[in-house]
């Protein structure tokens, strides 16, 4: 479209596009360039604004992230011009970073591109485990996703302003502490890399089964989580993790037409309409779950991704291969020992023999903290009882899990079960 005539629709929805497929490799080019979050994203808006000003005039250039990288670089250099003492801070925290860089640049890993990848830097600064957890998400989010601050805070249900402050505790930790922007050395790798993969799985798991709200899915999150997920396997094509995450995170999405009912109600595994899931993203994963689990020892996602995989090969619940699926359940218990995954175990346990043998490993669970206010604790008991033929006991389960509820449908559903 370079030097066509377009019309100002046709240029916000041209920038928009632009935006939101390249402002995270635009950010990160940015912040690897001039050292500074807030400058990167200050001048990442203004390019923005110019790219709006010219194009519906000049037409949509063709390498449109080129040209905003170079507006936005002439910009920071104009900032760096007229603000010397901010330039003095700067220079000092490039000095640093290019002191502590000590592997090569993320585009001579990701091969090459239209603009240099520096992604791959930008997701270990923004994971940093000096950084709080929500922390992380937060600045994940904000940065490497592109979603605004509010549509940050819509995410996670708080207020903008809490979001904003999250997000500029953020930044200044990462200035304070002088986090450096590269991706850690071969040593430091296998420690780093399980903090970015979880930021991402979060985020996913908040798009998968919201925390609270009128649905109970944010499919907008899910798809964003799959976005970052991956970039991140492209940019680590040998990490076997990478590809186990993405892996389970397309074979569980793949049900995500099928899980809600016309009212939005949660519907169950073993009721869904397996015709609508989605086939083509249940081969893309399959295929990412073998590269996953080949070449060594799996790791949590490639453990769970194959768990993922054979619930979507099936044909319906009763032939699904419950003996495979606790034999994985055994493997991640040892490799991520949690309560959350013993539930898990508990209810694929009690599909292999029988709703006794699995009641009996959730009351072993009984005194775990940490299930207290876990809903899909309660209402496993719950359904368990109710197959046992115990329909006052399930009853109190399933009110348990009522009081700890998140989101509307889920307290629908359950009102129902107790109507029942």
């Amino acid at each position: 479209m370079a030097g066509e005539d377009v019309s100002a629709g046709e240029a916000v929805g041209a920038v928009e596009a632009v935006f939101r497929e390249e402002r995270g490799l635009l950010l990160a080019s940015l912040v690897r360039r001039f050292g500074d979050l807030d400058l990167a994203e200050e001048v990442t808006s203004e390019a923005i604004e110019a790219a709006l000003r010219h194009w519906p005039a000049e037409g949509v250039p063709a390498r449109p992230g080129a040209w905003l990288l170079t507006t936005a670089r002439r910009r920071a250099v104009d900032r760096l011009r007229r603000d010397r003492a901010y330039a003095a801070r700067l220079a000092v925290l490039r000095a640093d970073a290019e002191r502590d860089e000590t592997v090569a640049p993320a585009a001579d890993i990701a091969g090459a591109a239209e603009l240099p990848d520096d992604r791959l830097q930008l997701f270990f600064t923004c994971a940093h485990p000096a950084l709080a957890a929500e922390d992380r998400t937060a600045i994940t989010l904000r940065c490497l996703a592109g979603l605004t601050t509010p549509e940050v805070a819509r995410a996670f249900l708080v207020p903008t302003a809490t979001m904003a402050q999250r997000i500029v505790r953020a930044k200044k930790k990462i200035r304070e502490a002088r986090i450096p922007f590269r991706v850690p050395g071969p040593d430091e790798l296998p420690e780093r890399l399980p903090g970015v993969l979880q930021v991402v799985y979060s985020v996913f798991t908040e798009g998968y089964a919201a925390s609270s709200g009128p649905r109970l899915q944010r499919l907008d999150l899910a798809g964003e989580a799959i976005r970052l997920a991956r970039i991140l396997h492209r940019l680590l094509p040998a990490e076997r993790e990478a590809a186990g995450l993405l892996a389970l995170l397309l074979l569980v999405h793949a049900r995500r037409d099928a899980r809600t009912g016309p009212e939005g109600e949660p519907v169950l595994l073993e009721e869904q309409d397996r015709g609508r899931w989605d086939r083509a993203m249940i081969e893309e994963g399959r295929d990412l779950v073998v590269r996953a689990l080949t070449g060594g020892p799996a790791g949590p996602y490639g453990v769970q991704a194959a768990i993922a995989a054979l619930h979507d090969e099936a044909a319906d619940v009763e032939s699904t291969d419950w003996v495979q699926i606790v034999a994985l359940y055994d493997v991640l218990l040892t490799l991520t020992p949690s309560p959350v995954v013993a539930v898990n175990r508990a209810v694929a346990v009690a599909m292999r023999d029988g709703p006794g043998a699995g009641l009996a490993l959730l009351d072993a669970l009984a005194g775990e903290p940490r299930l207290r206010a876990y809903p899909p604790y309660a209402v496993a008991r719950g359904d368990l009882l109710t197959r046992l033929g115990r329909a006052g006991e399930a009853a109190a389960a399933y009110r348990s899990a009522l009081e700890s509820a998140g989101t509307e449908p889920e307290r629908a559903a359950l009102r129902r079960k107790l109507g029942e």
